[in-house]
């Protein structure tokens, strides 16, 4: 290089610095000033124009990023990250299974180290796109997860995307996903959980009729005890945003229902985060539900509401007319001032603001993104999200020598195992079912598809199917749904399972081996036939890339299967609601009907050993109200396999059989790991004040949470009391009574 072109590069070096000196230090870049004082001087050195951009921007493709403000040295800014089991569209990633599938582990452990390492490859990847001034979609730091709706009918589409039916399980659940997403440093979030979609959004997507109009007509009970729960776990722990929903309750449209969004969320609840729609959602208030005519009015009741950002699908979308509505007196700035304050704050508490190295979370490398920590991870998971229905003659765990013949469509296709908004798996680390089994036999193992699709109407290879099946020992027969049947934006019309997928079940049991079936489902499916028919049943959700190697660990016995249902599964729906009802009467095992027999029980689950139940200890008889109830329980393997126990305590209230109140609650779990043949575990439990309290209305205005005296029923065991299928453990019985007057929930100190 010559002298010139050396004094050249000099001075552009000097040139930059120099510049990069004169950018002025404004009070909200200073770190000894508190974060609030920072947002109120950010936000009001912010023309309207500006800040309606930030806003209107907070979407997917065309609508983001939300635009730099260069004046003021802030850098755009990408909103939309999907984050529920692993980070979406950002490259490889660790994938791990489908949400549904973790809620059957029983165990919040498990949700809470998904949630963390996928926060930990979502910072990684924001640190690696910000350095390059890459702002694209599923870059950024927010994720719209989890999601946290109700499982309340077995053909809704997105039941995969879940914690299930309960709302205890899916507080417990929720809560430990955004602990575990957020981090626990005092100053920064390591990524912001987005908990969705408020509210009594669960069905339909599209039959028999659209989620972009449809209105959820819902009891102040059922929100109270059912739709409501979850997503004020996930406030009380810490969540900062939420994700407003399409459907309109009770005739508001969600994303500007002020009862929801600024009576329950912001006032009782204390949300101090922001609120984001779903994408185009703000459109559809007008275009859909015709709650308002136009945009700029559907915008004014949004923010007025407390919706703070939008999440669209174009570059100028409804918020983008909040301008206008403030220049024509419809809505004031200070709504627009809050609201981008709140947006500002999640971005200070992401350290967005602050010098690098004050954030622990900034030295996160590309090296965080698929380490062999988190692949192991994946597959440990995956073997606890397994649940076992039925072992007839201990079929399982297989014997290494055993010849082995897989069928079906499900037995060696990746693409059908990841389930809704599947992560691209680190490379190498896809396994499917028949990967899986032939890295654990020592015998041969053979496959047939069988089907082209999970639709299957046709069977293929019949010939080579019965030569295989006939020279095995046992047949694994691989059959399901993937989201190809079921996912956002596509419901069933029934449970069955597709009748090709259901003859090549039936060939293969006609061969007279054993068979062990696999399901890769979410939804329920009617596996009547099969629970008659076939030896054992293993239902598998959606485990994605460790499909294959938690799946041979668990049929050869390397580990016991000890997931339970987090949804209850019905025999048929010939007396089911109507997916339009929002009534839970009939839904769920909190309200059963008689009407509706049950094919496999929420709780439910099998294992290689056998347990038994002793010594159910309350620790009083008789508590007053605001009282803990706490109890403890031995559970003892009389098996012969070391093995999980999921302990579920239950709880029935008998004081008034009138009483609009679920029939039976689940208000305590435990996953106890590894209890060896013959060991014993003691169990502690507790049961809040909360869990025991009525939402009573009459007598109460407004109507609000009591306590009641009374007498309670207290169910301690491996699944629900008095099932027609059940395991073969016994549950225990214990009665407490509360005392006193009855005393509002919130005078319990």
């Amino acid at each position: 290089m010559d002298a010139s072109k050396v004094l050249l590069t000099i001075l552009v070096l000097l040139l930059s610095s120099l510049g990069s000196l004169c950018v002025p230090t404004y009070p909200f870049r200073n770190t000894s000033l508190s974060f609030s004082e920072r947002v109120v001087d950010l936000v009001r050195r912010l023309n309207l124009d500006e800040k309606v951009a930030q806003m209107s921007h907070g979407g997917a493709n065309l609508n983001g990023p939300a635009p730099a403000i260069k004046e003021l040295g802030i850098r755009p800014y990408q909103w939309g990250t999907e984050c529920l089991r692993g980070i979406v569209g950002a490259g490889t990633a660790t994938s791990f299974p489908q949400a549904l599938g973790l809620a059957a582990s029983f165990n919040p452990d498990v949700i809470y180290n998904v949630a963390k390492a996928t926060s930990i490859e979502v910072r990684a990847y924001n640190n690696h796109y910000v350095k390059n001034s890459d702002y694209g979609f599923h870059h950024g730091l927010s994720c719209w997860s989890p999601v946290i709706n109700i499982v309340r009918d077995p053909r809704w589409g997105r039941n995969q995307e879940t914690y299930g039916e309960d709302p205890y399980l899916s507080g417990v659940m929720a809560d430990r996903y955004v602990r575990g997403l957020q981090g626990g440093n005092d100053r920064y979030f390591r990524a912001i959980a987005g908990c969705k979609h408020f509210d009594a959004y669960a069905g339909p997507e599209n039959i028999p009729t659209s989620r972009f109009s449809f209105n959820a007509v819902v009891d102040i009970r059922d929100l109270q005890y059912t739709f409501y729960p979850a997503f004020e776990a996930c406030v009380k722990a810490g969540t900062f945003s939420i994700m407003c929903s399409y459907n309109a309750v009770n005739g508001v449209p969600s994303c500007c229902n002020k009862h929801l969004l600024a009576t329950e969320l912001r006032e009782s609840w204390k949300f101090e985060g922001y609120v984001v729609s779903d994408q185009g959602a703000l459109g559809y208030i007008s275009l859909f539900h015709h709650y308002t005519h136009d945009w700029i009015h559907s915008a004014v009741a949004a923010a007025t509401a407390g919706c703070d950002l939008e999440d669209g699908n174009l570059e100028d979308n409804v918020f983008a007319t909040l301008q206008k509505a403030v220049q024509q007196k419809l809505v004031n700035e200070s709504v627009i001032d809050t609201a981008v304050s709140c947006l500002f704050m999640a971005r200070m508490k992401l350290g967005e603001f602050d010098p690098d190295n004050m954030n622990p979370y900034k030295t996160l490398g590309m090296d965080s993104v698929c380490s062999g920590e988190h692949k192991q991870l994946a597959v440990e998971v995956a073997v606890q999200t397994f649940v076992l229905l039925k072992n007839e003659n201990d079929v399982l765990p297989l014997k290494r020598s055993d010849k082995v013949a897989v069928v079906g469509p499900f037995g060696n296709d990746m693409d059908l195992l990841a389930g809704d908004y599947p992560v691209v798996a680190c490379d190498s680390t896809a396994r499917s079912p028949y990967d899986g089994i032939r890295n654990m036999s020592d015998g041969s193992v053979t496959f047939n598809r069988g089907c082209d699709s999970p639709s299957c109407p046709n069977i293929n290879g019949n010939d080579d199917i019965r030569r295989d099946v006939s020279a095995a020992d046992v047949a694994i027969v691989c059959i399901g749904l993937s989201s190809k049947l079921e996912s956002e934006g596509h419901d069933r019309s029934d449970i069955s399972l597709p009748s090709g997928q259901l003859q090549l079940l039936q060939l293969v049991a006609s061969l007279k081996k054993p068979v062990v079936v696999v399901v890769f489902t979410a939804g329920p499916l009617d596996l009547s036939w099969a629970k008659d028919n076939v030896a054992t049943i293993l239902q598998a959700f959606y485990p994605s890339a460790p499909t294959g190697d938690a799946l041979g660990r668990v049929l050869y016995g390397s580990v016991s299967p000890a997931g339970r249902l987090p949804v209850t599964w019905p025999a048929s729906l010939d007396n089911y609601p109507s997916m339009t009802d929002y009534a839970m009467k009939g839904r769920t095992y909190r309200y059963p009907s008689d009407n509706i027999p049950i094919l496999f029980p929420f709780g439910y689950g099998l294992s290689y050993t056998k347990f038994e139940y002793d010594s159910l200890v309350l620790a009083k008889s008789s508590i007053s109200p605001c009282t803990m109830m706490r109890g403890q329980v031995t559970v003892k393997n009389v098996g012969n396999v070391v093995s999980d126990e999921v302990v579920q305590v239950y709880l029935n209230q008998t004081m008034n059989p009138d009483e609009p109140v679920p029939y039976l609650q689940l208000v305590n779990f435990t996953r106890v790991a590894s209890i060896a043949s013959s060991e014993s575990s003691v169990v502690h439990f507790s049961i809040a004040a909360r869990q025991m309290a009525m939402f009573k209305e009459e007598g109460y205005k407004p109507a609000t949470w009591v306590v009641m005296p009374g007498k309670y029923n207290v169910f301690v065991g491996g699944q629900q009391p008095d099932q027609d299928t059940s395991a073969p453990s016994n549950v225990l019985h214990a009665i407490f009574t509360i005392t006193g007057d009855p005393t509002k929930l919130d005078d319990c100190s």
